[in-house]
Parts: structure tokens; sequence; C-alpha cells
């Protein structure tokens, strides 16, 4: 049904194409999938993945980060669709692929190895949006949003963070007042990965401002209704070419029909997918991990220095990752470092993607939920634990 499927069953180790000095890594550094634990199946989705994003994605890879555009994006999210990548845990039913969350971490990942800006935009889509929209939905919701989505014929969003409201969301001032049968958003959200080219968006709003968390509600928003505009895109350090923008609601008008999950009940909506947020998001500093390695080692054994491969006498050091986004993405910054150091001068000139990997793992210690909340969430866990 899918070519994710009809990749399964091939299952050939495909192969890619060679490292360019001035592209997106195509020569892949092996990753040892018996130690990873991986099933034959999984192994074979991640070599068609890496395959598929070799192909259509790293020829653009540096010019998308360098213009911050995309203008191949709905070409590319099509062909994303075509091959299942969309709805990776999403119900067979509704168009997804049925698959697990270890297979979208894969996904991921491989796709953050050749760009993690556009990685990011596939999570937005694949993960925040689809996976809530699965979770929470209701029958005709389903049926209206998901499969579109899953086709790539629409791009897909979810909207918590405003300017004041970033790890704290529960502080959001976005209001949605119940009128007849509908609702009327005032208000704005900010830093919305895929804001500009979703048709469909995840919205979080106060229904009851003086419930504080347990006056949250998540609607469903749908680009064109009447009160609904995007901001200018946003020109960030990294992940570039996935479009970030501020959201403005002004007297929109919301269904009722349209609210995802229980009245008031948003904030538990959006906790039930925050662990699987992080799990999938952490999948992209260990892709960004991986092509560092894609780019410095073969580069530090083909330079010379002082009559010998410099290969031979540097060492590069990369802590083996354990699966959790604070531990992943501090260390996708320090290897993008330790990569930019290995490549020394040519390592701080953008003739190489150096410098693309370190802006782009900049953004996972800062991204569903900072470096500092995490470990916040990790002291609490541990004093509940010991009291």
């Amino acid at each position: 049904m899918f070519a994710v499927r009809n990749a399964l069953r091939l299952g050939s180790r495909l192969s890619v194409p060679a490292v360019a000095r001035r592209g997106c890594s195509g020569a892949a550094i092996p990753v040892d999938d018996v130690v990873n634990g991986l099933t034959d199946d999984q192994i074979q989705l991640r070599h068609a993945v890496r395959k598929f994003c070799a192909e259509k994605l790293a020829p653009q890879a540096n010019e998308i980060d360098r213009t911050n555009e995309f203008p191949g994006m709905r070409k590319f999210w099509l062909e994303m669709g075509e091959m299942g990548l969309l709805g990776i845990t999403a119900p067979e039913e509704y168009g997804g692929t049925g698959l697990g969350y270890l297979d979208h971490v894969i996904v991921m990942e491989e796709m953050s190895r050749v760009s993690a800006a556009i990685a990011l935009s596939y999570g937005a889509h694949s993960n925040l949006c689809v996976n809530q929209m699965v979770r929470h939905g209701n029958e005709k919701q389903k049926e209206k949003y998901i499969p579109k989505l899953m086709t790539g014929e629409h791009v897909g969003a979810l909207a918590m963070s405003e300017p004041n409201a970033g790890s704290d969301v529960v502080s959001m001032r976005l209001k949605a007042e119940k009128k007849d049968d509908y609702y009327i958003l005032n208000g704005n959200k900010f830093w919305i990965t895929n804001g500009p080219d979703a048709d469909v968006l995840i919205v979080y709003a106060k229904t009851d401002p003086k419930a504080h968390q347990k006056g949250i509600t998540a609607f469903i928003v749908e680009k064109g209704m009447p009160g609904f505009s995007t901001a200018q895109k946003l020109d960030k350090l990294g992940m570039r070419g996935s479009n970030t923008c501020e959201l403005v609601f002004e007297d929109c008008k919301i269904p009722e029909n349209n609210i995802l999950g229980p009245l008031n009940k948003g904030v538990y909506v959006m906790m039930s997918g925050l662990d699987l947020e992080r799990l999938v998001l952490s999948a992209g500093p260990i892709g960004i991990m991986q092509a560092v390695l894609d780019n410095a080692v073969p580069y530090l054994h083909t330079r010379e220095a002082f009559g010998q491969k410099i290969g031979h006498f540097q060492v590069l050091l990369l802590q083996d990752c354990a699966g959790v986004i604070l531990y992943c993405a501090e260390n996708a910054t320090q290897v993008a470092l330790d990569g930019i150091q290995c490549l020394g001068g040519n390592g701080y000139i953008n003739d190489y993607p150096m410098g693309r990997f370190l802006r782009d793992a900049k953004l996972y210690e800062i991204g569903a939920g900072t470096s500092e909340v995490r470990r916040l969430i990790i002291g609490r866990a541990f004093n509940t634990m010991y009291k």
C-alpha cells in the first residue's frame, strides 16, 4: 500500500551517493543496527529513508539553509506521503502506516542526518499535529483531516508557545470566548514551526482564564478561517528552511465542533503527547551527530598535514547516546563543535556544512522544553523517588 512497506519487502541495503564537498553528506558512516537491536524491517526502513533523503533532500540541504527557503516543500511533502512517512504511527484505516514510535524515531534520525531543519518540520507535522489528532480527535475530525495530512496534500502544525509563554505554556494569553455554536479567538502564538505553511493547526487557547491550567482547550484551526493570519516568517540562527512564524487571531471564529479532546482539558491533551514529542525529537540531535561524523571522518582521512593524514593523529571522541533529549541535545551541540574543530579553518567557513549542524543542534536545547526545564523535571522525579 505504501512505498515504506514496499521498501521493507524489497529490503536490499541501499547505496547512497558519495560525499560532496559543498553539499550535505551523501556518504554514510555505517551504523551498527545489530547493536541497536533493530529488526530486519527497521533496518530496511532506515536504509529506505536514507536513500530517499539522499536523493530528494541532500542536494538542496545547503541551499535551503543559506536562503532560509524550501521552494520544493510541497512537492517533498507529497513524495513523503507517497512513501508513507507522514503518518508512521497513524492507523492504516486513516491512511497511516501503522508502525511504532521506534520506526518514527528512525525516520526522524535519518532525515535529520541530511537536513535537521526539514526533519524538524517533518516532526511538527507527523508527531505534534498528526499524533495529537490520532490520539484525541473524534471520528468526524479524523475522517476530515487525517487523510490529507497522510498524503502530503496538507501540512500540519501545533501551536502552544507565545511571546511570554514558552516553557510555561500554562501562562498563555490566547483567549477563546464561547458564542452560540462557535468560539472567538483573540491573541497570538509565537515560534510556531510550519506556521507559514500549515493548512491544519492544533491551537491551544484559554476557554476559562480563571481556572488556569484547568481552563485550556485545544482547537483545530484551518488555514483561511476568517480572523486567522500569519505574521512575517522568522529569520532564525539555525533550522533555516523550517519555516517558523507568529500566528495572529483577531476575532477568529472556530466552530465548536473543532474542539480537540474534552473542553477545558487542553493541558491533558498537551501533556499526553509531550513525552512522545520528546522521544521523537530526540532523534534530531542524534541525526545531527551522525551527520557530523559523515562529514568529518572522510575529511580526516583525506586531509594531510605534516606528511600524513590528520586522522592518523587526531582522535574523534563521540559518547554513546542515551535516547533522552537532554543528553542528546547537549551532546549534539558539543559534537558539532568538535566537528568544526576537526576541520580546522575549513570548519569555520560555509563551504562545509559544519556551521549548519551547530546552528541546528542548538535548537534542541531550547525547543520541546529547555535544558533547564528538563533538568528540573529530572530533579523532581529523583526527589519523588527518594523522599
